[in-house]
C-alpha cells in the first residue's frame, strides 16, 4: 500500500488586546505597529485543517467548511503555499531520497467550529492551521517564529496564532519583512486564572473587510498617525509589564482603552467605518457598570473588526459576569440551551439554567438597572480560557477520506 503523505492540525483563535490595524507594506503584510494578543483555548474555538500531497492530484484544491473555494482567487493563499513549498524544495535538494512533495498537488480541507468572518479572527486561525499543517506535512525544521512569517503573508494576525498564551507580533523595520514575526510573551500556564467570554452579537460576514478598512484608515485618519507614533509603543510596554506581573487591573484598562481607540480611529476614517452596533455599545457600558458595582476593575471588553465582544476576567469573577450577561441578553426559544451557552466550566447546574439566577446582590441590582434586551440580541456565549498553540492530530482525525476528498461536503 502506497504511503500517504498527510497532516492534520488544529490552530487557535487569538484576540488582540493591543490592536493591529494598518500596513506599511500591503504585499508582505507588514504592520504599521506591533500588537499583542491572547490565544484562546482550542477546546472551544479552533480551525482544523488536513492537507494531503499526492502525485496523482492534478492541482491544488481547497474546501472550507464543506464548500470548495478557488485557490487562484486568493493571492495570500497562493503566497503562503508557495513560500512553504520553497522551504520544502530546499530540503529535497539536500536529501535525494526525500519524496518530492513540493512538486505534488495538494488537497486542503479546513473547518471552523465558530462563525467565519464575523469578528472572531477566523482568518488568523485558518492561516495558522494551514501553515502548521504544511509545516508538519513537509517536515519543515523552521521554528514557530520562522513559520509565523509564512502565516503572516496569508493573514497578518495569523502569525500570533502560531503560539499559545500571550503573543506579540513584532512590527519590525526591515523592508523584506524578515524581522516582522510573532514571539511568545508568556505561555498559557503563566496566568491560568484568566478566562474569556465571547458574546456573539452577529455571525454574519462584516460589510467592510479588515483589509479594505485598515487601508482606508491609513490613507485618511489623522488620529491613526498619533496612535502609531506614540500610543501603541507605550501600551505594548505597559501591557507586557501587566502580563508579567499578572496585574489584571492594568491589563483590563489597557485592553479597553486600546479597543476604544481602535474603534475611534475607524470612526475617524473617511468615510467612517463602524464595526460596533447598539448591542456592542450596550455591552461595553454594562462592563463599566459591573466594575463600578463591585468596586474594582474585574472585567475588560475588547472588540476586533466586528460587533462581537470578548470579555476578559479572572476565573473567580467570571461566574458573576456570565450570570449577569446571560440574564440581560436572554436566549431565544429557537436556540438550544447548549448552543446558547455550553456551560464548560459548570457556572450553572445545567446549560438551560443560564440567565436564571444572579448570586451576587450588587450584580443583581445592576441587572435590574440594565434590564433585559430582546432575546437573540446576543446569539450565543462562548466561555473559554487561555489556550495553547497549534496541535498536530492523529490520522484518525483527518478531514479527508481514503481518496483524498472531503469527508463532509455541503451542497
Amino acid at each position: 500500500m502506497a504511503k500517504v503523505f498527510e497532516a492534520t492540525v488544529t490552530a487557535p483563535v487569538n484576540i488582540a488586546v493591543i490592536k493591529y490595524w494598518g500596513k506599511r507594506d500591503a504585499a508582505l503584510i507588514l504592520p504599521t505597529n506591533s500588537s499583542l494578543s491572547v490565544t484562546l483555548s482550542q477546546d472551544h474555538l479552533s480551525t482544523r485543517t488536513t492537507i494531503r500531497a499526492a502525485p496523482e492530484f492534478t492541482g491544488d484544491r481547497l474546501w472550507l467548511n464543506g464548500v470548495e473555494e478557488s485557490i487562484a482567487a486568493s493571492k495570500r493563499l497562493i503566497n503562503s503555499i508557495t513560500t512553504a513549498r520553497k522551504l520544502r524544495a530546499a530540503l529535497e535538494q539536500q536529501d535525494a531520497d526525500a519524496a518530492p512533495l513540493s512538486t505534488w498537488g495538494l488537497h486542503i480541507c479546513s473547518e471552523n467550529n465558530f462563525p467565519t468572518a464575523a469578528g472572531l479572527a477566523s482568518s488568523a486561525s485558518g492561516y495558522a492551521a494551514l501553515v502548521s499543517a504544511l509545516g508538519a506535512l513537509f517536515g519543515l525544521p523552521q521554528s514557530a517564529s520562522d513559520l509565523s512569517r509564512v502565516a503572516r503573508v496569508g493573514s497578518g494576525s495569523a502569525c500570533r496564532s502560531m503560539f499559545g498564551g500571550f503573543v506579540a507580533w513584532q512590527a519590525g523595520i526591515s523592508d523584506d519583512g524578515s524581522d516582522s514575526q510573532a514571539v511568545q510573551v508568556a505561555d498559557r500556564q503563566h496566568w491560568p486564572e484568566l478566562q474569556a467570554l465571547v458574546l456573539v452579537v452577529s455571525d454574519q460576514k462584516k460589510t467592510v473587510s479588515s483589509t479594505a478598512g485598515m487601508q482606508t484608515t491609513v490613507d485618511t485618519s489623522q488620529l491613526f498617525a498619533e496612535r502609531v507614533r506614540t500610543v501603541v509603543p507605550q501600551r505594548m510596554e505597559a501591557m507586557q509589564k501587566a502580563i508579567a506581573e499578572r496585574d489584571f487591573a492594568a491589563f483590563a484598562e489597557i485592553t479597553m482603552r486600546d479597543s476604544n481607540q481602535f474603534h475611534a480611529v475607524c470612526l475617524d476614517t473617511y468615510p467612517p467605518i463602524s464595526y460596533m452596533n447598539d448591542t456592542s455599545r450596550a455591552i461595553a457600558g454594562i462592563v463599566h457598570a459591573f466594575n463600578a458595582a463591585i468596586g474594582r476593575v474585574a472585567a475588560a471588553y475588547t472588540y476586533d473588526a466586528g460587533p462581537n465582544a470578548v470579555i476578559y476576567a479572572l476565573k473567580d469573577d467570571m461566574r458573576d459576569i456570565v450570570e449577569l450577561f446571560t440574564h440581560c441578553f436572554p436566549r431565544p426559544d429557537a436556540v438550544l440551551p447548549e448552543t446558547f451557552y455550553a456551560n464548560p466550566f459548570a457556572v450553572f447546574d445545567t446549560p438551560d439554567a443560564a440567565g436564571s439566577r444572579i448570586t451576587n446582590p450588587n450584580v443583581a441590582q445592576l441587572a435590574q438597572t440594565a434590564g433585559k434586551f430582546p432575546a437573540g440580541s446576543v446569539r450565543r456565549f462562548i466561555h473559554t480560557e487561555v489556550g495553547d498553540g497549534p496541535r498536530v492530530l492523529p490520522a484518525s482525525q483527518s478531514l479527508l477520506d481514503s481518496a483524498g476528498m472531503p469527508k463532509h461536503v455541503r451542497e
